[in-house]
């Protein structure tokens, strides 16, 4: 029987990524992105004791240890880039729905690098998931007011900001397909973990991190980071069980935003719009498609 664990560890990726986002959003304001990498990388680090008996029975393989660094220094610069965007004025109605496409980039990747086959059925989860994670961004002025929307998406600063956000983060999505062909997904995710101690110590020694944030932001910011890792492994591990960088990253990054705001209505109280509504409906739909495996190729 082929081997479709990897939708299991894509579905899980998403809930964790949802959990986290749900965490994240009680401390976003008590710290900037560079503190906020730092509790992350501290967070992870309490999930190495799930892979350190793998890793210590595998010799690992320098390119894929590399591609794992790579991928890691991609994703934390990817966030950055984003905060860069907010600094110069850009609108969060307009950067979010904008970085979320970012599966869009590991698509092409995936299509024109790495000769991914989809079929036909899959192409329709793509065409669905795209729509349904712009609807799922928490940011309506695209359907509250396109006219302003389209507006502000002219050629300045902070959208290029985002463009570069959108495009790190699709190349890393890639580039952790790429890191699992070469080693396991423990080891992957060590790298992974390596490179963001490296950023952590970059961001403290140049003075962009301060510790002036209360002991409960500090508990916070670690979960979210332990949540972010297991995330980030299950990613991992859904593409070494042969899952496609197309589809994997499309399935998580559309079902993450649906864990999200579920959660945020169960414990935050919030409220759901119709937009939302739609978008989850449409999201599960989306990667119920992505999951199809049948031979009939675009």
């Amino acid at each position: 029987m082929k081997n479709r664990s990897w939708i299991y560890y894509a579905i899980a990726a998403a809930l964790f990524w949802g959990v986290w986002g749900v965490v994240a959003k009680l401390i976003s304001e008590d710290v900037n992105p560079f503190a906020n990498h730092v509790l992350f990388t501290i967070g992870m680090l309490v999930t190495l004791p799930l892979v350190v008996n793998k890793i210590r029975k595998e010799k690992p393989n320098t390119k894929g240890i590399i591609w794992g660094l790579v991928s890691g220094i991609l994703a934390v610069i990817g966030n950055v880039a984003v905060f860069q965007a907010f600094s110069e004025g850009g609108l969060a109605a307009i950067v979010i729905p904008l970085t979320n496409l970012y599966p869009l980039v590991t698509i092409l990747i995936a299509l024109l690098i790495f000769k991914e086959k989809l079929n036909i059925i899959n192409g329709v989860g793509i065409l669905l998931a795209i729509p349904a994670v712009i609807m799922l961004s928490g940011q309506t002025l695209l359907f509250d007011d396109p006219a302003t929307f389209f507006k502000n998406l002219g050629l300045n600063t902070w959208i290029l900001f985002s463009l570069i956000a959108l495009f790190l983060w699709g190349v890393f999505s890639a580039s952790q397909k790429l890191t699992t062909n070469y080693i396991s997904a423990e080891w992957a995710y060590t790298a992974f973990i390596c490179s963001s101690i490296i950023l952590s110590l970059l961001f403290f020694v140049s003075g962009k991190v301060s510790f002036t944030f209360s002991r409960n932001t500090f508990l916070l910011g670690s979960f979210s980071g332990m949540l972010n890792g297991l995330g980030v492994l299950c990613s991992f591990s859904a593409y070494k069980a042969e899952g496609k960088a197309s589809q994997v990253t499309t399935i998580a990054g559309a079902l993450q935003p649906v864990f999200t705001i579920i959660l945020a209505i169960a414990f935050l109280a919030e409220r759901i719009t119709y937009i939302e509504i739609i978008g989850i409906a449409i999201a599960i739909v989306a990667a119920l498609a992505l999951s199809q495996e049948n031979k009939i190729s675009l």
